[in-house]
């Protein structure tokens, strides 16, 4: 398995996978037309493409061809030694295989290497993925809700890693 930069012309993989993965992982918690309104504006091309250009960095996890998970982070994110996982996901199949921890050591390497002093992160707070991040060294510092348009929130747990 091994993890590797994710270049424009990949961006339909990402999205692939979060088309697979947001119905698994929000279904419960969102309703199907909030869940369509965030896939189209956080995943489209367009949308990842401006991430891109505004300085995140994606990353893409994968085994003999096939992608099984996606991150996307900046570095330096509102202040200076501060990295920022915006997005976070594995396809459900792929799972208990260690690819989440694969993404999450290789943002926190590369945040070590940009002399971070903090990994931080926002979790639903109804997602069962906040125990994985608090197993990998998070804790919740607060909690925000997040207007996100069409009267939609986001209703998050703010979590953070110290580094040093």
């Amino acid at each position: 398995m091994h993890v590797k930069p994710a270049l424009p012309n990949e961006f339909n993989v990402i999205q692939s996978i979060a088309a697979r993965t947001w119905p698994e992982t929000y279904g419960e918690i969102l309703s199907e037309d909030q869940l369509g309104y965030m896939l189209d504006m956080m995943y489209s091309v367009e949308a990842l493409n401006r991430n891109y250009d505004d300085g995140v960095l994606f990353v893409l996890a994968g085994e003999d061809g096939d992608y099984l998970g996606f991150a996307g982070f900046e570095h330096d994110y509102r202040t200076k030694g501060r990295t920022h996982i915006h997005k976070i996901y594995v396809l459900p199949e792929a799972q208990g295989k260690k690819v989440g921890r694969m993404l999450m050591n290789h943002i926190e390497n590369s945040a070590v290497g940009n002399g971070s002093e903090s990994i931080t992160l926002n979790v639903n707070r109804s997602n069962s993925a906040r125990f994985f991040y608090e197993k990998s060294g998070f804790s919740i510092v607060e909690s925000v809700d997040i207007g996100i348009g069409n009267g939609y929130l986001m209703e998050d747990y703010v979590m953070r890693k110290p580094l040093r």
